[in-house]
């Protein structure tokens, strides 16, 4: 099943969000900036911790106090900043397992939390590789869906920063004319799309054909791979055989933010 753009109600509790705006009217899902801000914390940082490393310490190398307080609001918009929310919660135990993962890692929570990104995940998948991708492209993908939303100058801005977004997601590729590439798909980033399906819904074979495993730009059977060594790493459990495929994702979806800083070797409790 494909989840459609629009999420279900169920889900908006574990971190994900619906809505006609979205953080691209100003920025991108500025993977720059959580990377910096998310190797100056430890794993188990309060959203506390997070504001006053943006704001008071400048980590984000802001020149402004005003820049601090737009990057901090953005960041917030796209990724939670909050172990109490699960997607933000599983992206910080992942984050820093393998640092080729993070722009799809990135990418995956930005589309559940910004349906602006979300809206034109389709139009920028279905590109063949080598196609040209330009800002007034993704403009009338937004405007397809949301007609006459935006004034000519947000949706340029718009346009400007979904490209922006898609190429640091590896998904679009050059420095003047954008072209479609092929995104890096990893094992911790596989990880991740899986428990957004199954935090959606979906479960065993069907993990596989939602929007987020779709963002990986990877053959179902080069998932099914990485699935099976992200369970080696203890980010999720993975049984396939014949036609059955079981997924759980015990450390993942565990109770308590206290346990964040907590390993998957370290987990104790039981799979959901």
């Amino acid at each position: 099943m494909r989840l459609p753009m629009g999420l279900p109600e169920s889900v908006l509790s574990c971190g994900f969000a619906n809505g006609r705006g979205g953080t691209h009217t100003s920025r991108t899902i500025m993977l720059a900036e959580i990377g910096l801000l998310l190797a100056a914390l430890p794993v188990a940082a309060s959203f506390d911790d997070y504001r006053h490393a943006i704001e008071d310490d400048n980590v984000l190398l802001k020149q402004t106090y005003s820049g601090r307080v737009r990057s901090l609001r953005g960041l917030r918009e796209l990724y939670a900043l909050d172990s109490n929310v699960q997607l933000f919660r599983a992206l910080r135990d992942l984050w820093n397992a393998d640092a080729q993962a993070q722009p799809l890692l990135a990418l995956c929570s930005a589309v559940a939390r910004d349906p602006l990104l979300r809206d034109t995940a389709d139009f920028v998948l279905a590109l063949p590789r080598g196609q040209t991708a330009t800002p007034q492209m993704l403009c009338a993908a937004v405007q397809a869906i949301l007609p006459n939303q935006y004034n000519p100058t947000t949706l340029a801005s718009i346009g400007r920063n979904l490209i922006s977004s898609w190429q640091q997601s590896g998904h679009l590729a050059g420095k003047v004319n954008k072209v479609r590439s092929q995104a890096q798909s990893r094992p911790t980033a596989v990880a991740y799309a899986l428990l957004l399906g199954y935090l959606c819904g979906e479960r065993g074979e069907g993990l596989f054909d939602t929007l987020w495993a779709r963002l990986l730009d990877a053959p179902v059977h080069t998932l099914h791979d990485q699935a099976f060594l992200a369970s080696q790493q203890g980010w999720l459990e993975y049984r396939h055989t014949g036609m059955v495929t079981e997924i759980g994702f015990r450390h993942l979806l565990r109770v308590g933010v206290e346990m964040s800083s907590a390993g998957p070797e370290d987990d104790k409790h039981g799979a959901h």
